[in-house]
């Protein structure tokens, strides 16, 4: 059966999006290991942003690299693609900056799109996250339980002991009393050092090995894996946390009237949504870009919404005909 013009275009643009994750890849790549993560951070934004004016969308950055005055480009409200249907977009151009500069694992290069409308407008501050895998009963996680009485939920769906969970968490030091309370439970930790987009799609992922995701970080990072779980399968919630008043004002401006609220992974990004990453460095869910004098190969990622399909991308570049990805 031949596909629908809608569902052409669909997939067309799954694979165009594939393409900016490649760019911002490479890009940053060059800088893996050099110490640098501003640098590698640029490289990537820029090649991203580049690679946008090739997309066949009439895009709008919702989710970026931060307001105008702090972004020369993928900031938030700019307008991207050469025309198209209105998109929303959110961008990572490489989460795990400080892992790219180190040359550690599971840097990624990612982005999302949705329909106009359909990722919430989070502002640059922290969000409580809690995630889990598919096939679970509805509404089986609560941010607002305790992680003891979250891992025996968990536990008893998987049919497990508590003690064969695994509870994905940053390491930072806002979250000892986390770390405390489900090892207190009894669940295992694997503690990681930055990429909780990485992290929560880890908990829809088999092999992963991690079964839950717990911690708090950036809010536009939740966004983002909000938008994969919803192609990969998964819950989530995220609610927002504040520093200050002038944080609960911002919010409101930006068309959030209930500063408290406890979003889902489909209030966060709803109808029809795509996801793309590609690996800068190497990790369990994607190999990270290996460069070879006039070339490179990079391993990527697409999912879509709307068919649940998961595609792996393993894509050979040639540096004599693709100038930009060798800079």
């Amino acid at each position: 059966m031949n596909a629908t013009p809608e569902a052409q275009t669909d997939r067309n643009l799954a694979l165009e999006l594939v393409r900016v994750t490649e760019a911002a890849a490479l890009a940053a790549s060059r800088w893996m290991g050099r110490g640098k993560k501003n640098e590698a951070d640029g490289a990537a934004v820029e090649a991203m942003r580049r690679a946008f004016d090739a997309v066949a969308i009439s895009g709008t950055v919702v989710i970026g690299e931060g307001e105008m005055d702090e972004a020369p480009m993928l900031y938030i409200g700019e307008k991207v693609g050469h025309g198209g249907p209105a998109m929303d977009i959110a961008v990572d151009p490489l989460e795990g900056t400080t892992i790219t500069a180190k040359g550690g694992p599971n840097a990624l290069a990612t982005v999302a799109l949705a329909e106009a409308g359909g990722f919430l407008h989070a502002p640059d501050i922290y969000m409580d996250k809690i995630a889990v895998g598919g096939g679970l009963p509805p509404g089986l996680v609560d941010l607002q339980a305790s992680p003891g009485e979250n891992l025996r939920n968990l536990a008893r769906a998987k049919n497990r002991d508590v003690s064969d969970l695994v509870v994905c968490i940053l390491e930072r030091e806002r979250h000892a009393e986390i770390i405390a309370k489900c090892r207190e439970a009894g669940a295992r930790i694997m503690l990681i050092s930055d990429g909780d987009v990485a992290g929560v799609i880890a908990t829809a992922q088999p092999d992963s090995g991690i079964d839950i995701y717990l911690g708090s970080g950036g809010a536009p990072e939740g966004v983002l894996a909000a938008a994969a779980l919803r192609c990969i399968g998964g819950q989530m919630q995220g609610r927002l946390l504040y520093e200050n008043d002038a944080q609960r004002e911002r919010t409101r401006g930006m068309g959030i009237a209930d500063p408290s609220h406890v979003y889902t992974c489909e209030e966060m990004a709803k109808g029809n949504v795509m996801f793309a990453a590609t690996g800068v460095t190497g990790g369990p869910m994607l190999r990270g870009v290996r460069r070879f004098g006039e070339g490179a190969i990079t391993h990527s990622l697409v999912m879509r919404s709307k068919s649940g399909t998961v595609r792996y991308v393993e894509a050979h570049h040639n540096f004599k005909t693709k100038t930009w990805a060798a800079n």
